[in-house]
């Protein structure tokens, strides 16, 4: 078995939240590539300067200071209020975690839409 593969890329990051109903791809602040659900940020990843590679999402809010406590990550700046979370090192984990916060991240602003807008999303994996 070989060493497990670590962070989490702009492709990785594609791939894997444009499988989920109603997700949607955008660039805002020039240098932040975002992910939504019906125009609801979950995700966010500096593509460039000096924080490039650095990953933000929603969190639990029971697991929030937990999260902000770990080494390589802390409360995003202006979200941390609505319990987002920054991944200063993503290189510390791997990216299946990564991936597993970033689709509950999805799943937490899924679950706070309106129940219509939810319903008109379907289903997905």
């Amino acid at each position: 078995m070989g060493k497990p593969v670590t962070g989490l890329g702009e492709a990785d990051l594609d791939d894997l939240c444009a499988r989920w109903p109603g997700a949607t791809r955008s660039i805002k602040w020039e240098v932040d590539l975002v992910w939504s659900v019906a125009n609801k940020m979950f995700v966010v990843y500096c593509t460039l300067g000096p924080d490039r590679g650095r990953l933000s999402f929603k969190v639990d809010s029971d697991r929030f200071l937990e999260l902000s406590a770990q080494p390589g990550m802390a409360p995003a700046h202006y979200m941390a209020r609505a319990f987002w979370i920054s991944v200063t090192e993503p290189e510390r984990y791997t990216r299946d975690e990564l991936a597993g916060f970033v689709r509950r991240s999805y799943e937490l602003v899924r679950a706070n839409l309106p129940k219509k807008t939810q319903a008109a999303l379907g289903d997905g994996e």
